[in-house]
């Protein structure tokens, strides 16, 4: 019986194919050698279970064709930075399982799985993203699935367009679609999706060169650059700008090659796309770029003709 495979856990089924009997089983878990994690499940140690063998116990309780899904399968592959309780498992839509405290079961006709070696069976990163969508309060919070899945390189624009064309039902549809495609384009979070479609599309500003490399004097990453106007935009939403000595390097950065750094924050997104707008055209506009912005529609606060701090007109 080779537990380690399975972080020391055990069925009573595979107990008994490597021979062991029932009084061998009562016999370990009398003496403290074993416990008893569910209903024929078993950790063959004393002590604290560590967390893989948690999910084992978990995934083998749920029986065959059982996998690990949603927020588990994100911890597994990297999507998620610390584990959420509960545990998620999916199982075939025709099992029928009696509930398991601590796991929340998903019933599904048909799971791609991946299983690496030594690890316990889960969904693909695929799948992962999508049924986290799924589960999502908000459309913002879906397509932020999307964004960090691509920006940690858990997967790719193209293989989460794939896998959207698969599912039949699907809330917010078109919303992902439009993410899959925009992160392609190089958007990496929610706010640089919320600055392409609220700022600087609907606005007609010219659009940016998103997450380009420099390495003058160190590697950084511009979230969008306007070239060749010398401008660069720096969208700080709180989870991804958690060290500010990071963004003095790269403002440092441009500094040096003679660009000027705007910022904005989910606020100045969300909450003011519109003056964020006007910010940028005056710059772009000073810089040598030749169209003004359009009005996003009947209620955009666009200024008309004067852009300019002051109400003078932009040259």
């Amino acid at each position: 019986m080779r537990t380690e495979e399975q972080a020391g856990v055990i069925t009573r089924r595979q107990s008994i194919a490597g021979g062991l009997t029932d009084e061998h089983i009562r016999a370990r878990l009398s003496s403290g050698r074993w416990q008893r994690a569910s209903a024929g499940v078993y950790y063959t140690f004393s002590g604290e279970p560590t967390r893989p063998a948690v999910l084992w116990a978990a995934l083998l309780t749920a029986g065959p064709g059982a996998v690990l899904s949603h927020q588990t399968a994100a911890e597994l592959i990297g999507l998620i930075d610390r584990p959420e309780p509960p545990i998620h498992v999916s199982v075939p839509s025709q099992r029928h399982i009696t509930p398991v405290a601590g796991v929340q079961l998903h019933r599904r006709h048909h799971t791609p799985v991946a299983a690496p070696a030594r690890e316990p069976a889960r969904t693909t990163a695929e799948d992962t993203v999508i049924d986290l969508t799924q589960a999502a309060n908000d459309v913002d919070t879906a397509v932020g699935w999307v964004a960090r899945a691509c920006a940690r390189r858990l997967t790719t624009p193209d293989r989460l367009r794939a896998a959207l064309a698969t599912r039949g039902r699907l809330r917010w549809r078109d919303a992902l679609t439009a993410a899959v495609a925009d992160v392609a384009a190089g958007c990496h979070s929610v706010l640089e999706l919320r600055y392409l479609r609220d700022v600087e599309r609907p606005h007609g500003l010219p659009p940016g060169i998103r997450q380009r490399r420099r390495q003058e004097p160190q590697t950084t990453y511009s979230d969008v650059e306007y070239d060749p106007f010398g401008l660069v935009v720096e969208l700080d939403g709180r989870a991804a700008h958690e060290d500010p000595g990071r963004d003095r390097r790269r403002d440092q950065v441009s500094a040096v090659r003679g660009w000027m750094t705007l910022r904005f924050g989910w606020a100045d997104v969300r909450r003011r796309p519109c003056e964020s707008a006007a910010a940028i055209a005056v710059l772009l506009r000073r810089a040598g770029w030749s169209a003004r912005p359009t009005r996003c529609g009947p209620l955009c606060r666009l200024p008309g003709g004067s852009l300019e701090p002051g109400g003078s007109s932009v040259p």
